[in-house]
């Protein structure tokens, strides 16, 4: 198996070339305070240089050995806890932290590419500084001053690590049924007392405290969920001077044995009326949860294109390097047995795959990390505004299909290697093990996929999708005389005529038929993102056409020919896509509980 490599020259490509981020960075003062483009590079080349030295070496490793649990205390895998030192030694944890508390102020457009290489290397340990992350996020925006002073420096510094606690064993998607209780104490604090399970690293030993997040609702809350509440609660109790005290009244009373990311330790929670703080408003804890579901969503996607782009790395090396019989036209290597397998027609269908999925998902996710930075930093109210409405439509989009489409990459690169994928030593088995998981946490991609046709398209009658099309109609009209881009635009403008003709159907069918929302959602999502990516692509053409012409070492004509795979043979199944979802939601609903 290919040693991951953090693929750097692709990653400058997407953020200077395809969407010149840093005259984004320049445009938002905040940002620019932190960054200019000598810092961004600086900050990629040091990542590499950690997630293929540290991380990747360890992800094998990881998953043999898994996390530990012995009478409630977790043993993270062999050489875990030395690279979280590296990690938080070079202000990694708080790369994307606000610097009013020790964070580094950086954007979401540059943290995005060091989450790509930190899951790609290794997927079971990135989640540990991705939490982390998340429950500063929420903190910062939601928490009293008190609160993040006493906690989210030592957050951002690593010394404590964070933890999100939402599930429960009777309660997934559907949180407002949550029992986990909270009661108020003199003092200010309250009581917690509930269990939680799914909990991404609720307790390990890399990290001297952790600081839980928790979900719970207060004795007088309202029923569902405008009566959920979110409250910190440390593992170990913050004294004055900020050294750690007693530990909390709760405890991991087991760790999942899973299909994969078995390297990270998924937790049962158990909360014993333990002391917790109350962040942002009473009943507002779904909101205040929320403010960094945007971000996770993202970084799950993330986490698709890092195993997809795994896989293709090795999936391409082996397709070098084995060979197997003789080309379609003639032996290219006569001088050996037989020639790479490279050389079949069905090889590269799977690589150009991969290849397409891998480097347009990773434009998209750059792209809606664009939106994100300029939601939170914009100081232009009309510009903010109209970020955040890109921002809450193309979440469910870049969560589940760069997750669907990674796992897919994933299978294909174990393809490639015949029965080789199927055995461990390659390594392709446990990428996709490891992937599936992105398809079901943090929302399943058939709850996404609701929440785009649902709330985002049709709870807005259409308004928050006609900001995405017109900036694709935009980018269109802009171009329609530029020659190079002239063959892509043609077959962008049908799947975006495409996409906006069912947009507009389901909209009206929702308005007689409440099962027509569901029925539409899963093959929505996917054409929307199928149209998204030929976006991007043609945004690569764009960028890459210029400098094609004597380019000797094949990287802007290998992106053009990429993009004209992704259109000739990827692109079209937005028809049988449409067709699926014009055809409504009675085939789909006709059979009886028995007929099944």
């Amino acid at each position: 198996m290919a040693d991951y490599q953090a693929p750097l020259r692709d990653m400058r490509f997407v953020l200077n070339e395809v969407f010149d981020a840093p005259a984004l960075w320049a445009s938002l003062p905040k940002v620019a305070e932190n960054v200019d483009p000598d810092t961004a590079d600086a900050i990629l080349e040091e990542a590499g240089k950690i997630t293929s030295g540290v991380l990747a070496p360890l992800n094998r490793e990881g998953d043999e050995q898994g996390s530990k649990w012995t009478d409630g205390e977790v043993a993270a895998p062999e050489g875990f806890k030395e690279a979280y030192q590296t990690i938080v030694e070079g202000g990694w944890n708080g790369l994307g932290g606000n610097p009013e508390f020790g964070g580094m102020g950086m954007p979401k457009t540059l943290v995005a590419q060091f989450e790509e290489m930190m899951q790609g290397a290794n997927m079971a340990f990135g989640l540990a500084p991705m939490l982390t992350a998340g429950a500063c996020l929420a903190l910062d925006a939601h928490g009293s001053q008190e609160l993040k002073e006493k906690y989210l420096p030592n957050m951002y510094s690593g010394v404590w690590s964070g933890a999100m606690d939402l599930t429960e064993p009777h309660a997934g998607t559907d949180l407002g049924i949550i029992r986990t209780k909270a009661e108020p104490n003199d003092d200010g604090s309250f009581n917690v007392t509930g269990t939680k399970i799914f909990i991404t690293w609720g307790e390990h030993d890399m990290a001297e405290n952790i600081i839980h997040l928790v979900l719970a609702k207060l004795p007088d809350a309202p029923k569902g969920p405008k009566g959920i509440s979110l409250f910190l609660v440390p593992k170990f109790l913050v004294n004055e001077d900020g050294s750690l005290g007693e530990r909390n009244s709760f405890s991991c009373g087991s760790i999942e044995k899973k299909m994969g990311i078995k390297g990270s330790a998924t937790c049962v929670m158990n909360f014993d009326g333990a002391r917790g703080w109350l962040v942002g408003e009473e009943n507002k804890g779904l909101a205040a949860m929320f403010t960094m579901m945007n971000y996770e969503r993202l970084g799950v996607g993330i986490q698709g294109i890092g195993a997809a782009e795994a896989s293709l790395q090795s999936a391409r090396e082996y397709a070098l390097e084995r060979i197997q019989s003789r080309a379609p036209t003639g032996a290219q290597q006569p001088e050996k047995a037989a020639d790479p397998i490279l050389v079949h027609p069905d090889v590269r269908r799977m690589l150009l795959t991969m290849k397409s999925y891998v480097e347009g998902g990773r434009t998209f996710s750059t792209y809606v990390a664009q939106w994100l930075d300029i939601s939170k930093y914009a100081e232009d109210n009309e510009r903010r505004k109209h970020a955040e409405g890109m921002v809450a439509l193309l979440t469910p989009v870049a969560k589940a299909f760069l997750t669907d489409r990674g796992l897919d990459a994933c299978i294909i690169g174990q393809q490639v290697f015949g029965g080789h994928g199927f055995i461990r030593e390659w390594g392709q088995e446990q990428l996709v093990r490891d992937c599936r998981i992105t398809q079901i946490y943090e929302g399943t991609n058939g709850i996404q996929a609701l929440d785009l046709m649902g709330r985002k398209v049709v709870g807005s009658q259409g308004k928050l999708y006609e900001l995405f099309a017109n900036d694709v109609a935009a980018f269109i009209e802009e171009n329609s005389g530029d020659q190079n881009l002239r063959p892509y635009l043609e077959p962008l403008a049908a799947a975006f005529e495409r996409l906006s003709d069912v947009t507009e159907h389901v909209i009206k069918q929702a308005g007689d038929n409440p099962d027509a929302i569901g029925a539409a959602s899963v093959d929505y999502l996917d054409l929307f993102g199928l149209t998204a990516l030929g976006y991007m692509w043609a945004k690569i053409v764009k960028a890459a056409a210029p400098k094609a012409e004597g380019d000797t070492s094949g990287f802007y004509t290998g992106k053009l020919k990429t993009a004209r795979f992704y259109f000739d043979r990827l692109l079209p199944k937005t028809v049988s896509l449409a067709e699926g979802i014009r055809s409504g939601s009675d085939a789909m609903m006709a059979l009886t509980a028995e007929e099944f």
